[in-house]
């Protein structure tokens, strides 16, 4: 299962990349001093497009096989199973998903509001703490 980014995430990296292609390859065309910041603009916009197509691909998160990954652009991928999960974190809208090694934080803004119910939906499957204090066998 796929958590999806926004749709406005995704058309604003689109529009974003546009312009800086458009402005780099402008800035290449009409000058015949060309400076080296001129290809910087065509790079901004390749890596922005770059972005894109990643987001567009592999969207926010993917929960597959007992396992909740949050897919990054260039090899950056946090991965959790679900069953180590010990507590869960809810502040500001984000989840915080701890286990005893390893720390998830999912932004809830960057979440299409309808996938955003099958998570809620999931997490709460779980029957972890998700109060503000962590779950401990410790004696306060």
């Amino acid at each position: 299962m796929k958590i999806k980014f926004k749709k406005k995430r995704l058309i604003a990296n689109l529009i974003i990349s546009i312009i800086w292609i458009a402005f780099g390859t402008y800035n290449v065309m009409a000058e015949d001093h060309l400076r080296w910041t001129d290809y910087g603009y065509l790079v901004i916009g390749v890596l922005y497009f770059g972005q894109y197509l990643h987001d567009l691909t592999y969207q926010y998160l993917t929960i597959q096989d007992g396992i909740i990954k949050k897919n990054g652009l260039y090899g950056y991928w946090k991965t959790i199973n679900l069953n180590d999960i010990t507590w869960i974190k809810k502040f500001a809208g984000d989840y915080t998903l701890k286990t005893k090694k390893k720390e998830l934080k999912i932004n809830t803004d960057l979440i299409d509001k309808d996938v955003l119910a099958e998570l809620n939906k999931i997490l709460a499957a779980l029957n972890l703490p998700n109060d503000r204090t962590p779950f401990t066998n410790q004696i306060p």
